[in-house]
């Protein structure tokens, strides 16, 4: 017997579960979204618990392949956390060194060098794969 488009909405309906497959299009990816909002206070370990989470799993592929997210720029990243941190300059002069180096590094007129790098990692907890960006 073959099956038919209304077969299958009458089969997801019916059984209130929706067939998994990768999302390709944008049409998927929203019926994807509305099958997760109806799911998404699902209980772990149920039926409908692991569709969410295999929903969830499809939807980071999907925008991780169609809406990826630039790193931000080092410098400004640096300058981003020393905010939240409430850091002033002469707080990150004591990070990195100098505090006429710090004065360089957040003018842009010298580049991070590997040292100040890890120092930066490890003390501001900003990952190295942003402050290692050109700029």
């Amino acid at each position: 017997m073959e099956r038919t488009p209304n077969m299958i909405k009458l089969t997801q309906t019916k059984f209130n579960t929706m067939i998994l497959k990768p999302i390709k299009t944008e049409k998927d990816y929203n019926q994807v979204l509305e099958r997760l909002e109806q799911i998404f206070d699902a209980e772990p370990n149920t039926k409908e618990g692991d569709e969410l989470e295999i929903l969830g799993i499809l939807i980071e592929k999907y925008e991780n392949e169609n809406f990826p997210i630039e790193l931000p720029d080092p410098i400004e990243a640096i300058k981003f956390r020393m905010e939240q941190l409430n850091y002033s300059q002469n707080d990150l002069a004591e990070v990195i060194g100098l505090k006429s180096r710090a004065s360089e590094i957040l003018n842009k007129k010298r580049k991070l060098s590997l040292e100040m790098i890890r120092k930066l990692s490890e003390k501001l907890h900003i990952p190295s794969e942003v402050l290692i960006q050109p700029y």
